[in-house]
């Protein structure tokens, strides 16, 4: 149980510090790379390889974290290419090869990082944005309420700029009402006594009296936060397809290493293999489309169900429109 506990809180330690430790790692293994370069160039081998070597050392200890982790999960992917190729590089003093792969690891987990945190800035935007609290009118006393303790039939009261907090209908006075975040149209529509409104949508014009007909999380706006949320959660087919691609991939590029070390007799011929084979920009550029699809979507204001719907959309031929420019 103690063991389990210290596991999460590194896990959690490691995942606050994950936004500040990838563009600092880029940063180092580009300056790393570029200073190699610099004193290689003017002549002074030794201090080049003693930056190639600090660059893939600073690669090396995240790398290892990072397959620790998705081991723990039950993955196994190119990312174990990628430490033995580091490892390797500094075992047959390929240096230059070593610096040049660390680059090539951090960029590709900054750039993924980067599109996650833009997603999940978006859900948050969106889930900023629901109403938290309701007024409630019982007789002629009005008192706020939180939003989880309304109920169907409880007589709301929506003020001029407020988001509608729950499905329900008009009681009392005609409702205008800004619905561009639910259905796309800019212009305001009119809701009579007795039409329905959905949550989400914004007042306006003056006060209104709205009668629940539905809870806070049955209503409208709720089940887009949850489509958001899955949006964000589920990988799409050819995040699979490459996932599953890393998972052979893995032992063969294994073997074909060990096949070339016996055959020539070098280690440096084994790790030359491991170095071709770490293809892990590759397998990042599907995630970070994907994820980033999804952001700037959020962005404009529209939500996509899945990252496999959005995979999808690449294959339409036809695009039907209703009559408030909605897909």
């Amino acid at each position: 149980m103690v063991m389990g506990g210290t596991d999460s809180v590194v896990a959690q330690w490691f995942s606050r510090l994950r936004p500040l430790i990838e563009p600092v790692l880029v940063v180092l293994t580009v300056g790393a790379l570029a200073a190699g370069g610099i004193a290689w160039l003017v002549g002074r081998r030794d201090i080049a390889d003693g930056c190639w070597i600090a660059g893939t050392v600073l690669a090396v200890l995240p790398a290892l974290v990072w397959v620790v982790v998705a081991l723990r999960h039950g993955r196994l992917g190119v990312d174990v290419i990628a430490v033995l190729s580091l490892v390797g590089t500094l075992l047959v003093h390929e240096y230059l090869a070593g610096a040049l792969i660390a680059v090539m690891l951090a960029g590709g987990r900054a750039l993924d990082a980067a599109a996650a945190r833009r997603a999940s800035h978006d859900l948050r935007a969106l889930l900023e944005r629901a109403p938290r609290f309701a007024r409630r009118r019982v007789g002629t006393q009005v008192s706020v309420i939180p939003l989880d303790e309304v109920a169907v039939d409880d007589l709301l009261v929506v003020g001029p700029g407020e988001v509608v907090p729950v499905d329900g209908r008009v009681v009392d006075v005609v409702a205008v009402l800004d619905e561009s975040v639910l259905t796309g149209e800019p212009l305001q529509v009119e809701r009579r006594v007795g039409e329905p409104v959905r949550s989400g949508a914004v007042n306006a014009g003056g006060a209104f009296e709205l009668r629940a007909t539905a809870t806070a999380d049955d209503s409208t706006y709720a089940g887009i936060v949850r489509l958001a949320q899955q949006a964000g959660a589920e990988n799409a087919p050819i995040v699979r397809l490459a996932d599953r691609y890393a998972a052979w991939f893995l032992p063969l590029a294994l073997l074909l290493a060990g096949a070339a070390w016996l055959a020539s007799g070098s280690p440096v011929r084994a790790v030359a293999v491991l170095v071709v084979a770490t293809p892990c920009p590759l397998l990042l550029a599907a995630p970070v489309a994907i994820v980033s699809g999804l952001s700037r979507a959020s962005r404009a204001g529209v939500i996509i169900r899945s990252g496999g719907a959005l995979e999808n959309l690449g294959h339409a031929t036809t695009l039907v429109m209703d009559k408030t420019g909605t897909p």
